[in-house]
């Protein structure tokens, strides 16, 4: 084997095990602990990254399929087909806000391909009322996870990577 077949297997096995998980929303990536609740910020409930939104629709990050779906429609999560846990929780305090704002679109148990809209919300309403707007995305099953590559900079929901996990 030649140093060219050594370098493409390597290429190749590396890129096999990572798993890119896409912008549930439109927005800005920031860091984790930049969210100003202490649950997500000391990463409690898992690592990832958080967006501060500009469009109008939370989508599926990953193949899988949708767990539970927050009664009021704020908060999410859904297993990867590889066995990640992903929690999507729109904003800081939005639970307060009883529904209001957030419109469902999938339900619970339902296979969603990257991109499929999950839930709806009413962005300049939420912004108003929200203690934050900013969005954690994190992998709830750290333990399963061998390496965490977070990525950074304006990103498009079901397009745009925010992250690649190595299992």
């Amino acid at each position: 084997m030649g140093l060219f077949d050594k370098i493409k297997q390597f290429v190749s096995d590396d890129n096999k095990n990572s798993i890119e998980i896409i912008a549930p929303l439109s927005g800005e990536i920031v860091k984790i602990e930049d969210v100003p609740d202490v649950v997500f910020a000391e990463k409690i409930v898992g690592d990832g990254v958080a967006i501060k939104p500009s469009g109008n629709k939370i989508v599926a990050p990953l193949n899988g399929k949708i767990g539970k779906i927050f009664e009021t429609n704020h908060a999410f999560a859904i297993e990867s087909d590889e066995g990640i846990e992903l929690f999507v929780h729109f904003g800081i305090d939005t639970v307060e806000l009883k529904g209001e704002g957030f419109t469902r679109v999938a339900e619970e148990g339902q296979q969603v391909k990257i991109g499929d809209t999950i839930i709806e919300i009413d962005l300049p309403l939420l912004e108003s009322k929200a203690k934050s707007v900013l969005t954690p995305v994190v992998i709830s099953n750290m333990e399963t996870v061998v390496e965490l590559t977070k990525l950074t900079g304006s990103v498009e929901a079901g397009k745009t990577p925010i992250m690649r996990v190595k299992k």
